[in-house]
């Protein structure tokens, strides 16, 4: 499905045709598409996914500019469920993978629209990277970055040397070397990170608005995951038991995938 957003193209996909609706926000380099085996779950037969495609992410054609405030993300995902005719819905649920968990944290936060359940999947946005908030969230850092990723001849070399040295761990330096292998890779890192910087949920803030409205959050996280670890989950948590749980299954970082589609509906259900 396509929506007219002010200059741009919003793609976005809907998965089943239940009464109660839930938001999925997909992780980096992926898609709405990704979400689409939920629908194939008898368990969620009563369930109705929205998943759009981010901006500079599959089919989205974003024109707006490299500042996306995440107010805009409520005004979509509005326009999307009066488009599908669910705006009569008064709550909906999140489900949000990596750099979709942080979004959604982002999402739930500001409340654009009522959020009744929280599922995050291996979710950015508990702790903050340094590498990333100096790339993203000063000028230096973001002209600095932008340079790397034209001349990205010094930044591999100083990752070898600390695979060599032990210094950075082995999954960090595929992954790193995974998405800046390339021009294009390292053009789309840019604007993926430095557009989507302003998406960045206050832990604080979150946990207040948790006990508040007695939000039910779910945390699943992969036991062979290197990229994102549960430790912060666990540390978010405290203080939260009534209300967040966390659960561990055998996988890497992607934990949104169909063979675990089971422990995702349990979540959601739950």
């Amino acid at each position: 499905m396509l929506l007219s957003f002010r200059q741009s193209v919003v793609c976005y996909h809907v998965y089943g045709s239940g009464s109660q609706v839930v938001l999925c926000l997909h992780g980096y380099g992926e898609s709405g598409r990704h979400f689409s085996f939920l629908e194939k779950i008898p368990e969620l037969a009563d369930y109705c996914f929205i998943a759009p495609d981010l901006p500079w992410h599959g089919d989205t054609e974003w024109k707006e500019g490299l500042d996306w405030p995440p107010e805009d993300l409520g005004e979509i995902v509005s326009a999307v469920l009066k488009a599908e005719g669910l705006d009569v819905v008064k709550n909906i649920g999140v489900i949000g993978f990596s750099l979709g968990g942080r979004i959604a944290l982002d999402f739930y936060q500001r409340q654009p629209i009522p959020v009744d359940k929280l599922v995050l999947l291996a979710p950015d946005g508990l702790k903050v990277n340094f590498w990333y908030w100096l790339s993203t969230q000063t000028w230096l850092g973001r002209n600095l970055f932008r340079w790397t990723m034209k001349h990205p001849g010094w930044l591999f070399a100083l990752l070898k040397l600390g695979s060599r040295l032990r210094l950075v761990n082995t999954s960090i330096f595929k992954f790193v070397n995974y998405y800046i292998g390339d021009h294009h890779a390292r053009e789309m890192l840019y604007y993926r990170w430095v557009g989507l910087r302003k998406f960045k949920p206050n832990k604080s803030q979150c946990r207040q608005l948790i006990q508040k409205l007695r939000t039910p959050v779910r945390l699943i996280y992969g036991k062979f995951d290197r990229i994102i670890l549960p430790n912060k989950g666990i540390a978010f948590k405290k203080g939260l038991e009534e209300f967040v749980t966390i659960t561990e299954i055998a996988s890497g970082h992607q934990v949104l995938h169909e063979k675990y589609g089971k422990e995702i509906a349990a979540a959601l259900i739950d």
